[in-house]
This record gives structure tokens, sequence and C-alpha cells, in this order.
């Protein structure tokens, strides 16, 4: 049977399920993650105390303790920066502790591994974008396979389909860092394509952008994320034309990338009757309009996300009317709270809703279509509830236990 080897910095929920699945099929041999906690074990209990919550954030499953390897001391270094306000540690790119030095650092530590566990019977890597270039190069050399996750779409098409952006939005510009990667980091995201054996992607989308890649691209496998875990209560729906606003919600980062400045301008048409609350942090302070923007909106930098689920609940739509997604694990969330969600094809909203049964869909770039997305529920606020019970039923039938068992099947074919 196939031994795999598999890793990643973070570990967030989609590499958690992944793991999961791997780990039940047989397949898993090691993981390696920077820091991690497991239910019962003293950093877990560390992690309960309030300045260190951030490794409860990073917790798995303790079947996968067998496993799990962490190598914290570059990422330990980067969170402590950020927490004391060193933030010169983090910003500055020769810095050990900025994101990018971080994650190569890790790539360059597992890399160093894979020669061992060749001699332990690893024959697989499974490894992640931007972090996978040291590792695929040495495991190519010593005959293993190679399989690559990429999260969000490719890069040569974020350039062109953004780039119309900053040529309608120019005053936004700050707020796509993704302009500002260097031409060596970009070359190495297409070395680390080239050296893959099988591609994996969670949306319809993020597979359509390969297509800007130059060369020719080994097999790619399209296998969607799941859903968070219902909510064991009942959602109840009140009719906004009481006397109040439509609420909507919008959570995500404050970048133009998530079509934000069109859904300032959508909201703004229906003066009184639409509420927005957006939850997220800004990318930039030199961003004007931006600032301008959310002192008319109920903004909130940060939350934690068994709050961002339960106000979900309180939030008639979920809006996310954004320009370039991997997949969008908001709009899972918002899903599995009942909350119906408006989002563009360019997420995984095509792969999961189905336009106007259990969500909206639009064309993404265009504020004309997210106003007569809110305008048609204005006209007919009885169509929240139905979409939204629709919603929680696509949820509760593809759970995340459904992404990693799938994700299994198909390395092992």
């Amino acid at each position: 049977m196939m031994k795999l080897l598999s890793y990643h910095l973070t570990g967030n929920e989609n590499v958690k399920a992944a793991i999961m699945g791997l780990s039940n099929a047989g397949l898993l041999n090691e993981f390696h993650v920077a820091i991690a906690s497991v239910p019962g074990t003293v950093l877990d209990c560390i992690g309960g105390i309030g300045p260190f919550s951030e490794i409860r954030r990073r917790r798995f499953d303790p079947a996968i303790k067998p496993h799990l390897h962490i190598w914290p001391w570059f990422e330990l270094g980067r969170i402590l920066a950020l927490k004391t306000g060193v933030i010169k540690l983090t910003n500055v790119t020769r810095s050990p502790f900025h994101i990018d030095a971080v994650i190569q650092n890790f790539d360059k530590h597992i890399a160093n591994r894979i020669k061992q566990v060749k001699q332990n019977g690893v024959d697989t890597i499974y490894g992640y974008e931007d972090m996978s270039l040291f590792t695929f190069r040495e495991a190519k050399s010593r005959g293993l396979k190679c399989l690559y996750d990429l999260p969000i779409g490719y890069w040569r098409a974020a350039q062109r389909l953004l780039d119309n952006e900053r040529q309608r939005w120019p005053e936004w510009v700050n707020t796509m860092p993704g302009f500002s990667d260097s031409e060596q980091k970009l070359a190495n995201k297409d070395e680390e394509l080239r050296l893959a054996d099988r591609i994996f992607v969670a949306s319809t989308f993020t597979a359509e952008t390969l297509k800007d890649f130059p060369d020719k691209l080994s097999p790619i496998e399209i296998i969607p994320y799941g859903f968070p875990a219902i909510s064991n209560e009942e959602r109840v729906y009140i009719n906004f034309k009481s006397g109040r606003p439509l609420r909507l919600l919008y959570v995500g980062s404050l970048s133009q990338r998530k079509g934000i400045a069109g859904l300032f301008e959508a909201v703004e048409s229906f003066g009184n009757r639409v509420e927005l609350t957006l939850v997220g942090q800004k990318i930039t302070e030199d961003c004007p309009p931006l600032n301008k923007a959310l002192k008319k909106h109920t903004w909130i930098p940060s939350m934690p996300n068994t709050e961002i689920l339960k106000l979900m609940r309180k939030n008639d739509v979920f809006v996310f009317p954004s320009l370039f997604e991997g997949f969008g694990l908001v709009i899972t969330e918002a899903m599995s709270q009942g909350t119906p969600v408006i989002t563009t094809e360019r997420t995984a909203g095509p792969d999961i809703i189905e336009h106007g049964k259990n969500g909206w869909l639009i064309q993404a770039g265009l504020v004309e279509p997210l106003k007569q997305a809110i305008e048609g529920i204005l006209l007919r606020p009885e169509r929240i509830e139905e979409v939204g019970r629709a919603a929680t039923e696509t949820a509760r039938l593809r759970p995340w236990g459904n992404y990693g068992k799938e994700l299994a099947d198909a390395i092992s074919r």
C-alpha cells in the first residue's frame, strides 16, 4: 500500500480534513506542521490561556497524533513578533520571521526529511502551494511521487483577471498586494506545478485558471471542500419587512480581490433599506475610499470563528462578491448556519450552489448583478428562509469527512 508524507505550515480546516481522510484510509505515514496541539496534551492546555489561544486554533484530532511532527521555531518567532507588536520582524523580507522566509525554511526542513522517510517506505509526497519547491525537488531526485494541492487560482490568471480591477478602481490598488510578488516567487510557483505528478484543486474555477499555465501540466482533479457541522439550534428567520433593513454580512479581508468596492457601491444605492456588517482586517491603511466606506457601516476587524458563525445566523444574507477565489470557506460556513449566500462564479459557488435554489450566483466584477440580486430579495423576503433551509440541507449532505474520504480515494486510484 502507498505510504504518504504530507505537510502544511499552519494546518487549516481543509488540511485537517485531508489528513484525517488519509489517516482513515491507512495512507498517511507522517504529517508535518509548524505548531499543533492535540486535546489532552500539555500544549493544548497552554492554548486555553488567553495569550496562547493561537495554539488551540491549530488543534488536531487525537487520531493524527501517531503521525504528527512539529517544527515550531521560525513560525513561533513570527507569532511572537506579531503578538508583541514588533512588526518590523515580520515585514522586512530579509527577516527570518517574514512569512515567506518562514515558509521557505519549513519547506527546506521537510526536504531534509525525504531521505529518511524513503528508507521508511514512504513513496508519495502531498504538498501545498508555496511550500513545496525544495521538498518536491528532493523527492523527485529520489524517485518519489509528488502530489500538489493548489488552494487558490493560478497566479497568471489572477494577474489577467484582476488587472481590469486596477484600471477600473485605481484608488483600491493598494488593497491587492498579490501584484507585488517578486519574479522569483512567481517562478517558484511555476516550478512546483511542473514538478507535480498530479494536481488537486477544490473548485472548477481554480482548475480553469490553470489553463493560463504556459506548459503542459499533470492531471488535475477537482474535489470540493466540506461544510462545517450544522448547528443543533433551530434557525429562526424573521421577516425583515417588519420595519428593519435587510441585514447583509461580509466576512473576509478588506481587499478589492474580494470585490468589496463594488459591494459598497451596490449597498449605497439602497440607502436605509439595507444594513451592511463587515468582519475582516485591512490589507493597508493607505486606501482612502475604504476608510471612508467603513465609517458608514458596521465594521469588526477580528472575531473568533465560533462568534462569526453566530453572527452569520443573526444576518439575513451573506454576500461574498469575490473576483478571484480558490474556494471561499466562508461560503460553506454561512450555508451551514442556514444563511443564504450571494457569490460569484469565481469562487466554489458553481460547485456547491444551484442559482435560486440554495443560494445566488452573480457575475464577478459587475455591480449591477449584485444590486439585482439584493433587489430581488427585498421584493421577495420569503425567499431568505426558502433558500437558507436549502443551503442548510446542502451543508448537511457534505460534511468535512466527505472531502477527506474523496481525496484519499482519488489518491489511492
